[in-house]
């Protein structure tokens, strides 16, 4: 097995490269999400691990050494492919000063797995992106069978609000939309995901490099003229992704936000797309829990398909053990802590 850093060729065609991974690519490993993880701190890297292509986020750990997290990757999508990487992977970030890397591939959770990462050696941690457990809409069907496939909760509150008026569609992503659309996601996080949002400047990045080469849009849906509910989605191959979505607090009509994912998932279908992944939902142990804190968020997701679909989650290598239980017992509670007190940013 061989491991290196790509050359700039691989670098200008990495989004391509990503594609042709066992997992088919993530759009949390693009490099529109790289550079944008550039302006908290993070340094891109970009390795070839055989054929297995696959970002890198680095950051310098005073008195600690580099760490790396490979954000929804490696691009595996079983235990064996991910433990065979593990030998070379580790004495390869040995020689580039890592004492240690997150590992967060979307590899079906069982026990089974969780058994054979400790066997491994690796060290079970807490989920970083949002859609450890998640909902994942089959778009291969025409769209008839894609809306028969909804339950019937979905269907009534999507026709309601056609019935109601509720007019949705993509929108260009000038600063006025895009602040409309902050504001509704710093409305909606208040007092319930405050500590996850983000400042405006991140989210215009983010949205911008996406929207860039056609692969993100914003979409609005709107009552009476007024914007009630909005999301930002993207795509990457032939998989696609509901990263932030809003909607007022003071539900004016019922079922604009299910018509606008009804919109999202035309406009993901136009350009190929074969599974919508929703990003994010409780465990599906907990999905009728409704004490969970994502308990309505699952309620409104499991409307477009049941099924929870829960992965593995983030996972540990470590480089260098001495390093890494100081990590442990006082690192990264320190490095989180300071991160959000003195730049109102999270770490990851």
């Amino acid at each position: 097995m061989s491991i290196r850093f790509a050359n700039p060729d691989e670098i200008a065609r990495w989004d391509e490269l990503l594609t042709s991974n066992p997992d088919g690519g993530n759009v949390f490993q693009s490099t529109a999400l790289a550079e944008t993880k550039h302006l908290s701190g993070w340094i891109p890297r970009y390795l070839v691990i055989d054929n297995i292509t696959a970002t890198v986020l680095e950051k310098s750990v005073f008195g600690h050494g580099i760490y790396w997290y490979f954000p929804k990757g490696p691009g595996v999508t079983c235990t064996e492919e991910l433990l065979s990487l593990l030998p070379e992977l580790k004495q390869f970030a040995n020689e580039q000063g890592v004492f240690a890397i997150k590992l967060e591939p979307e590899i079906l959770e069982t026990d089974d797995t969780h058994a054979a990462f400790r066997a491994a050696g690796l060290v079970r941690t807490a989920p970083v992106q949002p859609n450890n457990s998640t909902v994942i809409i089959d778009l291969s069907p025409d769209l008839d069978t894609i809306l028969a496939n909804f339950n019937q909760k979905g269907r009534h509150a999507l026709k309601r609000a056609e019935r109601d008026g509720i007019v949705t569609e993509a929108v260009p992503l000038t600063e006025e939309n895009m602040q409309i659309m902050f504001d509704m996601l710093r409305s909606t996080a208040i007092g319930r995901f405050e500590a996850s949002l983000r400042d405006y400047q991140y989210y215009r990045t983010f949205w911008q490099k996406f929207a860039k080469n056609d692969h993100g849009s914003l979409f609005f849906a709107r009552f009476d003229g007024k914007v009630v509910a909005s999301a930002f989605c993207m795509f990457l191959g032939k998989k696609g992704l509901y990263k932030d979505g809003a909607s007022l607090r003071e539900k004016v009509t019922y079922g604009a936000s299910h018509l606008l994912q009804w919109e999202v998932i035309k406009w993901m279908k136009a350009h190929g797309v074969e599974s919508y992944d929703l990003c994010g939902a409780p465990h599906s142990s907990a999905i009728r829990d409704d004490s969970n804190p994502l308990y309505g968020i699952g309620r409104f997701k499991t409307s477009f398909n049941k099924h929870v679909t829960d992965y593995v989650g983030c996972y540990d290598l470590v480089v260098n053990p001495t390093v890494y239980k100081r990590w442990q017992k006082f690192g990264l509670r320190l490095a989180l802590s300071l991160s959000w007190r003195l730049k109102r940013q999270q770490w990851f």
